[in-house]
């Protein structure tokens, strides 16, 4: 071949070199920046069709939805009693009314049963956004020109507050966690200095592109973001990116060695692992656009945004990645350049004189006892699946919301403690208003509501009702904490008992009637989408491995895999993170990145094991296929649960429950189920594991021939 002819052949891989550096350099600060189309107002994530979604749009045409209600508390000092300070304290709320941020008039100051606390509370505009602190500062310096008391703030502007800061900077911190993280991982597994730069920056150009197109797409209200999609979709693009690569990087170490000519490897490289690649990535994509099938809208928003991200992940690693490997070559992997005994599987003898002698030893037990590994196996899957039942997912408490210590939640904690449980926080009734009296007394008799008021014109009690369009609202003050299964009781009996009342059309919302409703349709939710997500993931499989037992066989595995991940998560959450529920979106959110990803490792394990034994028959293909992807399957493994780990650095009981729940369970899928139990069932099916296919009559009668004698020692 000419000069000029080995030129040209470069030029391919170097225009994509330089179209994902232009893509890098133009959009890599979108990565930065989602938080400008993001919301983190919990009432836009509610579910679509609910009792309280209607009472909130209800609320709109009531002009009562344009507030943000912050709880202002005074405790007692020495004294123990603030009777005495209730005109200061009205006064101080007093001073607010018509200032920046603060809508309508502000409520008096009223006294706890017990004379030791205040509360009043103002109502904010909702759409304040980074002005929202500044405002919750300037009443706090109002409310703390009261002598002699403590004062908190508590309610939901207080709260969406601390939410704000759990987020902060989370587009910088969780991003240098996570790589920082997955670059020590590769140092490690590959020993070598430019490969795993150059699978970072493969990772973060794909995570630049799909938040460009996230960016662009919420800008036009397409789709939503908060603060917990911008979690998982960087943790999402950065694991999946790398795993990809490690699968293409390896095979292209492995054609490396039988192949003088580095383009001759990387197309050896591409056209044995793009398939696994492509259907790893399309069983991910659309698993996570079953979630538009939810009817929670947070569920929703994630689905699409996740499904890009994918997306790009796999454009990075199909394009940019190979495209930098041709151009380096053996370079990329000094000073641990691959060696002629790591040849691809034609040249080596038998899966015992190749891979890493770990993996042999793996390979040797599944090949000599296949039953008792996978019936060890399956047992003790199936002995922490039977604890997945004790995993509580009814929401939250408010005092678990945070890690950390918040202080609207210590807020929340001292009004409880003096007021009734559901004060400041109160069920919402809408209400057809001539029958406002028939809804009072129907509530006040409701077995757990300790008040039932109008809202009035004034917004003082006792005055005119404020009724738009012959509606009206009544709060509802229940005796029980708004976040706990009391309050949520309370709810249900109120609704049965106001539903009753002849020409009422009433609906019950607000904080506690939204967290009952989420559950119920979570669970909704579930039954729908894990048996979609399932299917998808079977057809899948079958397209790709040309079969239908052994598909079955490895959903099969991943759903007891997931199983057996809550059974633990159950265990660890109650007894060793203290925990006493998890949000209702937990468990879904778990089963779709467990099952989808879960799923990749088969993909790359199943792809090769029946590539292998289209070459050299069913029982050498399967322990061909177990050593020549153990190292690569299981460094992808780590590389995905530490970067899902990354997101307990934010301090949220939400995402820390999903960082152990699909960290343990990457580990456990890829430690015991891909390791040992879907090894050890298809070497003991056999060929029947290719039900209905055939791998071929010459192969097949390859595959039968007596094993050499020594064969079944380790």
């Amino acid at each position: 071949m000419s000069r000029t002819s080995r030129r040209a052949r470069f030029l391919v891989p170097l225009l994509l070199l330089i179209v994902w550096l232009g893509v890098g350099g133009t959009l890599g600060p979108y990565a930065g920046r989602l938080g400008e189309v993001a919301t983190n107002d919990q009432a836009a994530f509610l579910p679509r069709s609910a009792e309280s979604t209607q009472v909130v749009a209800a609320q709109k045409e009531l002009r009562q939805d344009e507030t943000l209600p912050v709880i202002v508390v005074w405790t007692a000092g020495t004294d123990g009693s603030v009777r005495d300070r209730q005109p200061a304290a009205t006064r101080a709320l007093a001073s607010l009314a018509g200032t920046s941020g603060v809508v309508g008039r502000v409520s008096p100051a009223l006294p706890s049963e017990d004379g030791a606390a205040l509360e009043g509370v103002v109502q904010l505009r909702p759409d304040l956004g980074d002005r929202l602190p500044g405002t919750l500062d300037r009443v706090r310096a109002a409310a703390e020109r009261v002598a002699g008391v403590t004062v908190q703030l508590a309610g939901p502007a207080a709260a969406q507050a601390d939410l704000s800061d759990a987020f902060a900077g989370i587009d910088g911190l969780l991003l240098v966690v996570a790589l920082v993280t997955v670059l020590v991982i590769l140092l490690l597994v590959y020993r070598s200095v430019l490969l795993p730069l150059v699978i970072i920056l493969g990772a973060v150009f794909a995570l630049g592109l799909a938040c460009a197109i996230v960016y662009v797409l919420a800008d036009h209200d397409l789709v939503r973001v908060d603060g917990q999609v911008q979690g998982i979709l960087s943790i999402l693009v950065i694991g999946a990116a790398t795993d990809y690569a490690l699968l293409i990087t390896a095979r292209f170490r492995e054609e490396l060695a039988g192949h003088a000519d580095r383009f001759a490897a990387a197309r050896a490289a591409l056209s044995r692992s793009w398939g696994a690649v492509v259907a790893s990535a399309a069983t991910v994509a659309l698993g996570l656009l079953a979630l538009l099938l939810s009817d929670l809208t947070n569920n929703r928003a994630l689905g699409p945004v996740g499904a890009i991200g994918i997306v790009c992940a796999v454009l990075s690693s199909l394009t940019f990645l190979p495209a930098v490997l041709v151009l380096l070559g053996r370079a990329a992997y000094w000073p641990a350049a691959p060696r002629p005994a790591d040849g691809t599987s034609e040249a080596r003898g038998t899966w015992r004189s190749g891979g890493h002698g770990v993996w042999r030893r793996v390979a040797a037990l599944v090949d000599r006892a296949p039953r008792k590994v996978w019936a060890v196996s399956l047992a003790g899957l199936l002995l922490c699946a039977a604890f997945a039942p004790t995993l509580a997912s009814k929401g939250i408490a408010l005092d678990e919301t945070f890690v950390d210590d918040a202080p609207s939640v210590a807020a929340q904690q001292t009004l409880a403690r003096h007021f009734p449980g559901g004060s400041g926080n109160p069920a919402v009734v809408i209400a057809a208003a001539d029958r406002l009296d028939g809804v009072l007394t129907a509530a006040r008799a409701t077995d757990g509501v300790a008040s039932a008021s109008a809202v009035t014109v004034s917004g003082r009690p006792g005055g005119d009702p404020q009724v738009v369009g012959g509606r009206v609202r009544v709060d509802v003050t229940l005796d029980s904490a708004a976040d706990g299964d009391a309050a949520e009781e309370t709810v249900a009996r109120l609704r049965t008992a106001l539903h009753a009342l002849p020409g009422a059309d009433a609906k019950v919302g607000g904080y506690t009637a939204q967290r009952y409703d989420t559950q119920r349709t979570a669970v909704h939710d579930r039954t729908l989408i894990v048996p979609v997500v399932l299917a998808i993931i079977f057809v899948i499989l079958t397209v790709l491995l040309r079969s239908l037992l052994t598909p079955a066989l490895l959903v099969a595995t991943v759903g007891l895999n997931f199983l057996a991940t809550l059974g633990v998560s159950s265990l660890v959450f109650r007894h060793v993170f203290g925990f006493t529920g998890t949000d209702p979106s937990v468990p879904l959110y778990g089963f779709v990145f467990l099952v989808a990803l879960g799923v990749d490792y088969n993909i790359f394990l199943m792809s090769r094991v029946r590539e292998e034994s289209l070459r050299h028959g069913a029982r050498e293909g399967v322990l061909r296929g177990l050593v020549g992807t153990g190292g690569v399957i299981t460094s992808a493994g780590v590389v995905l649960a530490a970067t899902f780990a990354a997101l307990a650095v934010i301090p949220l009981t939400f995402l820390v429950q999903i960082a152990f729940i699909v960290a343990f369970g990457v580990l456990l899928d890829t430690l015991v189920v891909r390791s040992l139990l879907v090894p050890a069932l298809v070497r003991d099916l056999g060929e029947t594991a290719w039900w209905p296919g055939r791998l071929g009559t010459g192969r097949t009668q390859r595959s039968r021939t007596p094993e050499p004698e020594g064969s079944q020692a380790v």
